[in-house]
């Protein structure tokens, strides 16, 4: 490096020379970074690139190191395809975390919406989407963001209009948010967005605050009348299968004392028709044979017997008959 004495101010200063060829070569180097750093980018993992030629889409690159042409001829836009992103309604986060702050504004122009039984109901929902088409998402539409807002406000209104108040705030959510997610995808693909929605929630829905107690009142009573109807069948679980089981057992009852008196029966009808047929080979012995038995059964159940020979003519006048020692 060679050094040059000039004259400033009246003073001799020396200053260093540079040569031709080193400044040449500096300004080379710094092309050459420059050429680097504005022909190489890195894409993220949950990102592509779309790549533009003097803004005309050329190609999707995806993660990793890439080079394009320097100097604006090429540029790259990076989206982010596997994020999930959000749009609420009716609400608005301020700080999430463990205990969420949310917005004080009022957002009753979003959220009030008329049901099908002409009824008000306040209806705040989230809803969550993945750009699928980053080429769409980028080209197709100005403002994917405000479109889908558009788009869910009146696809929202027009679920909640075709269902009643009762619906849409306790019985039917769920469906509501399915039926709202195919009808909100179909418009957002017919738009070409290049958005997919994920899921839609209904974070919470509630009557305009003037009419909320009364409608608080209506749950109660809604809460009591099944509490009601459970008890009922509670008691008719307990009753019903009681009475059941008692008419089974009298029926099985009945079903042996029947059996039991139909065969005692038959047991005295086969030996009446045994005897009978013993009396008729030989009547005077059976008939002898049944008066013993019947006299041996009858005898000790009588107090006093008189005993009179069947010859005999007369009685003593004497004789006291209603005596036990005449008896005896």
């Amino acid at each position: 490096m060679q050094k040059k004495v000039i004259n400033i101010g009246g003073e001799q200063v020396t200053v260093p020379v540079f040569e031709k060829k080193l400044i040449i070569n500096v300004v080379i180097g710094l092309i050459v970074v420059w050429f680097i750093i504005s022909a190489a980018y890195t894409v993220a993992a949950d990102e592509v690139g779309v790549i533009q030629r003097f803004g005309a889409y050329i190609t999707t690159t995806q993660p990793g190191l890439h080079f394009k042409l320097p100097w604006g001829i090429e540029t790259v836009k990076k989206v982010k395809v596997q994020r999930v992103f959000k749009e609420e309604f009716g609400f608005r986060t301020v700080q999430a975390g463990i205990r969420t702050e949310y917005s004080k504004s009022d957002f009753t122009s979003e959220s009030l919406m008329l049901t099908g039984d002409l009824n008000s109901a306040l209806v705040e929902w989230i809803v969550q989407y993945r750009i699928k088409d980053p080429v769409k998402y980028l080209f197709k539409v100005r403002s994917v963001e405000a479109t889908l807002r558009y788009v869910s406000e009146s696809i929202m209104r027009q679920v909640v209009g075709d269902n009643s108040v009762d619906e849409v705030i306790i019985l039917s959510r769920k469906n509501i948010a399915l039926e709202a997610t195919k009808l909100m995808q179909d418009l957002l693909d017919e738009y070409e967005t290049g958005v997919d929605i994920v899921t839609i929630n209904l974070q919470d829905v509630n009557p305009p605050v003037p009419v909320q107690p009364a409608f608080n009142e209506v749950n109660e009573a809604r809460q009591e009348k099944e509490r009601i109807i459970n008890e009922a069948r509670e008691s008719y679980n307990k009753v019903i299968p009681q009475a059941k089981g008692e008419a089974e057992q009298l029926i099985l009852e009945a079903e042996g004392y029947a059996t039991n008196r139909i065969n005692r029966a038959k047991g005295d009808a086969d030996r009446f028709v045994s005897v009978w047929k013993e009396y008729s080979k030989a009547k005077d012995v059976t008939k002898r044979r049944l008066y013993i038995e019947m006299m041996r059964e009858v005898l000790p159940k009588v107090d006093n017997k008189v005993i009179i020979d069947d010859k005999l003519k007369s009685f003593l006048p004497l004789l006291q008959l209603g005596s036990k020692e005449a008896a005896q």
